[in-house]
């Protein structure tokens, strides 16, 4: 081959390498845009579990996206209030927010499914039910889409406490007029034992247990309850939770915003709000049992709530229920899956985990607190 024959064609060889370049550079720009989105989280910055996973889902979509992709995290009330979340998702105000569902019960009882219900599922049951029982394509699809907004579970808690009380109680009679901060379904269904439930901003309830507006208070458990510092102010510490087996954080995410994404967009928004959903329970069930341990070494009293006392509110819970769903089909329709799966989940429990679990308390009895 001659000298001028190789030039032709190398030049021609370098044209298209250049042309595919140049061709291949708007596409990947075209699939990693740049884009920067706002989350409003549910919680005060102080809470790094609860606002920590945020953050976490925040992290891990930048990563994933070169950086391209970036989620400002803000505490509560920096830009949006708590309980105006689900509004400002709805309108576009922002685009996303980091909270507890429940918090919009007020607005329509369905809500409360995206985070959980009274003597509902405990967390392992509510993961079961949201990825693989069909629960979270039934709130997208027959909810949240109304509500124009889609969802996506990003933490978890865990089973919770039962919530600091300024005196002992120990029947339903003893519960008579106490004003209660309690959040969600839960302040409904206790309402109908003779409490009075304050739906009060987490960042809000020291303030009104110490100055005695309220009796009594529920928030989440040790860990955050401690940096709160519930135990200074009301010495009772009940368990369980039981409006709180095993509470979900989500992702709400305004509806033409997500439909503006591109399609890996979406699936790192997916993936990392799963990992947001792992980490936070990894978190709470490392930091929760030094915290219990530190509580009742400063005097915290433990108490269980009495048979009495869960009775009663579980025949209230049942009731409520049944009433809300001969007026709401949406409600009925969630709430017949949501409870169809606790009973098969509690059926598979009660023979290898909580076996397991009562056999292993027991061996660890010396370790009680």
């Amino acid at each position: 081959m001659d000298r001028r024959s190789f030039m032709k064609k190398a030049g021609v060889t370098g044209a298209g390498v250049a042309a595919a370049t140049a061709l291949a550079a708007p596409a990947i720009a075209q699939t990693m845009p740049k884009i920067t989105w706002r989350c409003s989280s549910g919680f005060p910055k102080a809470l790094d579990t609860i606002y920590g996973a945020a953050e976490v889902f925040a992290q891990a979509v930048s990563e994933a996206t070169d950086g391209n992709f970036e989620i400002q995290v803000y505490g509560a009330g920096e830009i949006v209030g708590t309980l105006e979340g689900a509004d400002a998702v709805r309108d576009g105000t922002i685009e996303m927010a980091h909270t507890a569902s429940y918090y919009f019960f007020g607005k329509d009882p369905t809500w409360a499914f995206g985070t959980g219900v009274p003597f509902g599922l405990n967390q392992r049951m509510t993961n079961g039910w949201l990825y693989e029982g069909g629960g979270l394509d039934l709130l997208n699809s027959d909810f949240y889409a109304n509500n124009n907004m889609i969802a996506f579970p990003a933490g978890n808690t865990g089973a919770q406490m039962g919530g600091w009380f300024r005196k002992e109680i120990n029947t339903v009679a003893d519960m008579q007029g106490l004003k209660f901060r309690i959040g969600g379904f839960g302040g409904r269904i206790i309402q109908e034992v003779g409490v009075v439930p304050q739906n009060i901003p987490g960042g809000d309830i020291y303030a009104a247990l110490e100055k005695g507006t309220i009796d009594a208070a529920e928030f989440v458990g040790p860990y955050d309850d401690s940096k709160l510092g519930f135990n200074k102010v009301a010495p009772f510490y009940y368990y369980p939770g039981w409006w709180e087996g095993g509470v979900t954080l989500m992702n709400l995410i305004n509806l033409d915003k997500w439909n503006e994404l591109p399609s890996n967009y979406k699936g790192v928004v997916k993936t990392a709000s799963a990992l947001a959903n792992s980490v936070m329970m990894a978190r709470y069930d490392t930091l929760n049992p030094p915290a219990l341990k530190k509580l009742v070494s400063e005097g915290t009293k433990l108490r269980p709530y009495s048979l009495e006392i869960l009775e009663a509110c579980f025949a209230a819970a049942n009731k409520i229920y049944a009433e809300i769903g001969a007026e709401n089909a949406v409600f009925k329709k969630i709430h017949d899956s949501y409870m169809g799966y606790r009973g098969d989940g509690y059926l598979w429990f009660q023979f290898a985990e909580y076996n397991m679990d009562t056999f292993m308390m027991i061996q660890q009895r010396g370790d009680k607190l």
